[in-house]
């Protein structure tokens, strides 16, 4: 799998997998992971233990289809997450930055749900 990617990716990947192994989402606080591609933002909120979604976001939803994946619009991308998270009674999470460094449109996305109120 990680012979045909370019070196970027290969890194992204191997971080990662390092992170992975030390996290892990519980019902009391779930993980929440970011993925971006060039044209999109993605966040999900994972209950690790029985393996299933408890909430998700995106910019091709068509509430958000006229957000960027730029810094403006992770940010509100994140106080909406912060918003379906509060409607499910989750006030706690583990995030999980997917191998991407925490600068730019992931710490934004990370900011905008902490100002909604959910802890990091």
């Amino acid at each position: 799998m990680l012979r045909k990617m370019d070196d970027k990716q290969r890194k992204r990947i191997k971080r990662k997998f390092h992170i992975r192994r030390r996290l892990f989402g519980t019902p009391e606080r779930p993980r929440m992971t970011v993925f971006r591609s060039n044209c999109n933002l993605y966040a999900q909120v994972i209950d690790d233990s029985v393996g299933k979604t408890l909430a998700a976001i995106s910019t091709r939803e068509k509430e958000f289809a006229g957000l960027k994946p730029n810094k403006e619009g992770a940010e509100k991308l994140g106080e909406a997450m912060g918003q379906r998270l509060k409607e499910k009674n989750i006030t706690t999470v583990v995030f999980d930055r997917n191998g991407y460094l925490y600068h730019g449109v992931v710490k934004a996305l990370a900011d905008g749900t902490r100002k909604a109120g959910i802890e990091f």
